[in-house]
């Protein structure tokens, strides 16, 4: 039985109200049997008893309309976790056009004299979160062609194109080690074509003889990282990983059998990154006998070697599909930069939340771009109208191809819904956004109907104390793709595959390799 403090919305008022905008006529208004028998299912499966404690917020719009068909909970201000990505993700484009790209850039200051720089050499940051091992590599082999071969200054990394606060407001302090927690830095590497930016792969495998300690490598290779080895060679493999609070310490424990790798961050990226870059010089021929320093690129220096990043057009794939938090932040200061010339959260933020507010958001509470804080604060209700007023757009087809659909097994298209709804109405159907936090679970997107009306709704659960629910959007999802306002739904039992409890607070394609 459903507390008495939800509010769903009768089909008759939702009709009736239409005519307050500018809708159909009264005589055309009457509740049709497909949309009754569509609030009556949607009632029975949020009926379920784990959100009884707890808090729900549905609401299921016509695209093309804005009637709403279904609302419970429309206007409640409810944790969105990964939800947010689609507000900033959105805004990203709006603000900074599919055409941007981050760019860094190698300058120097001084005299040239045959191959000998007297001066510094600056590696300029503006947040590429695609910057990987090679890519740095590459800058270096780049410095070594024109000649260079002795910097008699310093290496200095310029990170000023962003604030120095590294991270988010109200994130968790012992979520620092998982790379889906990264410290946020104008100068970044990432260890794979994922963009884990801010991390590094750490490798074990079991050494020659049981009881002998296991072998330890990381992508890309580094010395920024401390590794205290005190794992073994064992039966099974049982390992934990972690780097320790505050430090580049990562402490490996437990027992290996087989190759295993895991992703963990680094504190302070910049110096992560310019102690690859320094690594790649030195490969390459390129000697800096000073230290490495912090400061800004003076005014003036001359640009050596520079490298930009894929467009946002398609840096959009890994970070809407594989909801990457890193690629939220980095691309909210940017905002934030491009907009009020400040590279910081609060001007970013600033940013986002007006799109929102321009964009059928009315009622919004952002904290950070990802949402990992649990303090940010959506509706339902403006969520579906956020996702009306961005079909207008110019950009939209890109952005929507962007979203993770359901079903579809592989990692860039059907990113984190790939293994839900399989077999189902709703595989291929349903583009959505998927968010995930301990006690928080949302999904809100696009579906197309059984009589191919475009539909778009979200659904948002919060404060439930069991696994996560997430067959109960599933559900409701399937349900819509079998809508249609004539005739009958054919409405099965449909066998969802469950979401493993192990992976039920984090998204899907956080898990590396994913389990889900």
């Amino acid at each position: 039985m459903r507390p008495s403090r939800r509010t769903t919305i009768s089909v008759t008022a939702l009709l009736l109200a239409g005519l307050a905008w500018g809708s159909a006529p009264a005589s055309a208004l009457e509740p049709t049997s497909g949309v009754t028998d569509l609030v009556k299912d949607i009632d029975q499966i949020l009926s379920d008893a784990r959100l009884a404690p707890g808090r729900t917020g549905v609401v299921v719009k016509s695209a093309t309309s804005g009637e709403k068909l279904y609302a419970q909970d429309p206007d409640k201000i409810l944790t969105p976790a990964s939800n947010a990505k689609l507000v900033t993700s959105a805004a990203a484009v709006d603000a900074l056009g599919l055409d941007y790209r981050f760019t860094t850039s190698v300058l120097s200051t001084g005299r040239r004299a045959g191959s000998v720089l007297t001066g510094n050499l600056y590696l300029r940051g503006t947040g590429d979160p695609t910057m990987l091992g090679a890519d740095y590599d590459a800058l270096a082999a780049r410095v070594a062609a024109t000649g260079v071969k002795v910097v008699t200054g310093k290496l200095v990394a310029d990170d000023t194109w962003f604030d120095s606060v590294p991270l988010g407001t109200d994130w968790a302090w012992d979520d620092e080690p998982y790379y889906y927690s990264a410290q946020i830095s104008a100068l970044t590497a990432s260890p794979d074509t994922d963009y884990d930016a801010g991390t590094a792969i750490v490798s074990v495998a079991p050494g020659d003889a049981p009881g002998k300690p296991v072998t330890v490598s990381t992508t890309p290779e580094t010395t920024y990282l401390k590794i205290d080895n005190r794992a073994t060679t064992g039966a099974e493999t049982n390992v934990t990983i972690e780097r320790q609070h505050s430090t580049n310490t990562v402490l490996i424990t437990g027992t290996v059998a087989e190759k295993y790798d895991d992703w963990v961050t680094v504190d302070d990226p910049t110096g992560y990154a310019a102690s690859l870059f320094r690594k790649a010089l030195s490969k390459h021929g390129v000697r800096v006998l000073g230290s490495t320093g912090r400061e800004a690129t003076p005014a003036g220096a001359a640009t050596v070697a520079s490298h930009e990043s894929m467009p946002l057009s398609e840096l959009l794939i890994p970070f809407m599909k594989l909801s990457n938090n890193m690629h939220a932040e980095i691309l909210t200061k940017a905002i934030g930069r491009k907009v009020s010339g400040a590279g910081t959260w609060s001007a970013g933020l600033a940013a986002v939340t007006s799109f929102g507010k321009a964009n059928g958001m009315p009622t919004l509470r952002m904290r950070d771009g990802s949402g990992l804080s649990r303090v940010d604060g959506l509706t339902p209700d403006g969520i579906t109208g956020l996702l009306i007023a961005l079909r207008s757009k110019p950009w939209f087809s890109t952005w929507y191809g962007s979203l993770p659909i359901a079903g579809e097994p592989d990692r860039m298209v059907g990113g984190t819904l790939r293994s839900r709804m399989r077999g189902t109405p709703a595989a291929g159907n349903v583009h959505g956004k998927t968010g995930s936090l301990t006690g928080v679970t949302s999904l809100s997107g696009y579906v197309t109907s059984a009589d191919n009306e475009p539909l778009v709704f979200s659904v948002m659960l919060n404060q439930f104390l069991s696994g996560s629910p997430k067959d109960i959007e599933d559900k409701i999802a399937i349900r819509l793709a079998q809508f249609s306002r004539t005739a009958p739904a054919d409405v099965a039992n449909v066998q969802l595959r469950q979401v493993q409890q192990d992976s039920a607070d984090v998204e899907c394609s956080w898990l590396k390799p994913a389990q889900c």
